[in-house]
């Protein structure tokens, strides 16, 4: 599952050929969430709710990279790095 982003001790990651809807994981210690890209919004998991607002503010930012690295992977291309939040 590559990695495309790491901020505040967040992992943002997208899996090739993942299931609908386009979406992505983030992991923070030992806890693991899935967010929808569009609208971005939390579909499975749990975060502690500082990084969970944290995440659904980078997702807010980035929906456009988002959606293109989910289709370059679904295409078998590798995603692109996406600048994390500061």
């Amino acid at each position: 599952m590559p990695e495309i982003s790491r901020f505040f001790g967040i992992v943002i990651r997208m899996y090739f050929d993942d299931h609908q809807p386009p979406h992505f994981h983030a992991f923070y210690g030992g806890a693991e969430a899935q967010f929808r890209i569009t609208p971005i919004g939390l579909m499975d998991g749990e975060l502690p709710p500082r990084a969970l607002a944290m995440v659904v503010e980078w997702g807010s930012l980035h929906e456009a990279e988002l959606l293109e690295n989910w289709r370059r992977l679904h295409a078998d291309e590798p995603p692109a790095r996406i600048a994390p939040l500061e």
